[in-house]
């Protein structure tokens, strides 16, 4: 990812009502692996999965996932961070919340579990890395009907009983950082005009990022 940043434009000045948002060049950042992240699940079956997420629903009620929306200047544009695992799916960094848990206490542990030297077995939200996540505006939510079910950004009227609602947080990232992730996935920078309306690739909640930061001024900064 340490590719060689090319010259971009002075930013247009933001609208009024707009929101700035600084985005810094990728080469700013460094990367590194540790451990893959927990048991991986590729032996469980749909059936299998089914069963632990009703009991898990039956337990604590609406399962809640958070994720953070890292952005990144790569050859001018705005790219988002992803996770790819198994050189297949991309997901955002963040996942499911622990019972009674808070979000924004949540979103920087999973986190720093994905993005970090630590691991989520490794203290908790106290911890000086995790604390260091600059956590912004929830910009999205999403409901699921059903666990397996497309995901809606509204809750429409037949959803008497949502699994699960899925949080999208900006993340604003400083100048530089060192990102630590699992050696079982990979963490790429994908240019927004790649994911915009691509829900065939990226699903519809990555699909959709674009039309959620259609309302800040993103401010690219080039080395």
């Amino acid at each position: 990812m340490g590719l060689e940043m090319e010259a971009a434009a002075a930013p247009a000045p933001a609208a009024a009502g707009e929101q700035g948002l600084e985005i810094y060049p990728l080469s700013r950042y460094y990367f590194g692996a540790k451990d893959a992240a927990g048991a991986p699940r590729g032996v469980e079956t749909a059936a299998d999965r089914a069963l632990r997420l009703k009991a898990n629903f039956a337990a604590h009620g609406l399962r809640t996932s958070v994720h953070g929306v890292l952005l990144v200047e790569l050859f001018g544009h705005p790219h988002v961070l992803l996770l790819q695992v198994r050189n297949s799916s991309f997901v955002l960094p963040g996942g499911r919340l622990r019972p009674g848990e808070e979000e924004l206490q949540g979103l920087k542990r999973k986190l720093s579990s994905k993005l970090s030297i630590l691991d989520e077995s490794e203290g908790d939200a106290e911890d000086e890395d995790e604390d260091d996540w600059q956590v912004g505006e929830c910009i999205g939510m999403w409901w699921r009907s059903e666990f397996e079910a497309i995901p809606f950004p509204y809750m429409p009227p037949n959803f008497r009983m949502p699994k699960e609602c899925i949080k999208l947080f900006l993340i604003r990232l400083p100048m530089s950082r060192q990102f630590i992730v699992p050696r079982n996935m990979k963490l790429l920078a994908v240019p927004l005009s790649q994911i915009h309306n691509n829900a065939q690739v990226y699903g519809p909640v990555i699909s959709g990022i674009p039309n959620l930061l259609s309302k800040f001024a993103l401010n690219v900064i080039s080395d």
